[in-house]
């Protein structure tokens, strides 16, 4: 029972810093149950897991929504996030979770070095991000964020931006829970998970609300910068030996 403890523990601190960094808590949450769960468990889990956590985001964060950018990123988004999912079944665990790990140390190093870079907010640069954001999110678990830096282009409210990607993010969860339990992924003896972390999920998303009415969020999003290269660090360190 210890280690249902700490995987509680950490999959709300992964939803705490999910909310506040604006990537979604599966960039945190994947690397983390990567050790108490096989890879292809992990993805299945995490997909079932976010639909509850983008519910309770699009509650809390209900003030507003961008209706061109879910049209522009949601729907290219969903629909690679299958095709991403698809893919999966094809490459082997310890390859998915290696692909992971280096997305994120590239990821966290690159936008840690160049902190002021913007994408322009353009249609086709909406569309690209949603494609990308999606195949990552259905091949290794995580495309966040992918669509945080795409949404960061347009300015919007910390509001409209979470909502927004929330609601974004459903559509992708939705749709490849689905191809997840086709492949096998989700497990019977793992959906005891699925009540602890709907749970998690509101808890850790009101705290991340609270802390971003307190905290300077450039300062906030360079420690998750930091965090994420860490977790990405320690995944691959996981792997290697």
């Amino acid at each position: 029972m210890d280690y249902l403890f700490y995987f509680i523990l950490l999959a709300l601190v992964a939803e705490i810093l999910g909310t506040v960094g604006g990537f979604g808590s599966s960039l945190f949450f994947i690397p983390i149950a990567g050790y108490f769960l096989d890879f292809h468990s992990v993805l299945g889990i995490t997909a079932l897991f976010h639909v509850s956590s983008n519910l309770t985001k699009i509650f809390f964060f209900r003030e507003g929504v961008d209706k061109k950018l879910l049209l522009n990123i949601g729907i290219p988004a969903v629909i690679f996030v299958i095709i991403g999912a698809y893919l999966s079944t094809f490459i082997g665990s310890i390859k998915l979770e290696f692909i992971l790990s280096i997305f994120l140390i590239l990821l966290s190093l690159f936008f840690l070095i160049f902190k002021n870079i913007r994408i322009q907010p353009t249609t086709n640069n909406s569309v690209a991000g949603g494609v990308l954001s999606g195949l990552f999110a259905g091949l290794v678990g995580t495309g966040g964020a992918i669509r945080g830096l795409t949404l960061a282009a347009y300015g919007l409210s910390t509001e409209v931006f979470i909502a927004t990607s929330a609601i974004i993010d459903l559509g992708i969860d939705a749709s490849r829970s689905v191809v997840y339990f086709f492949n096998g992924y989700v497990h019977y003896h793992d959906l005891y998970l699925i009540p602890i972390l709907f749970i998690v999920s509101v808890v850790g998303t009101y705290i991340g609300k609270k802390i971003l009415t307190k905290v300077n969020d450039k300062q906030f999003k360079s420690l998750v910068l930091l965090l994420i290269l860490i977790t990405g660090i320690s995944t691959l360190v996981k792997i290697l030996q």
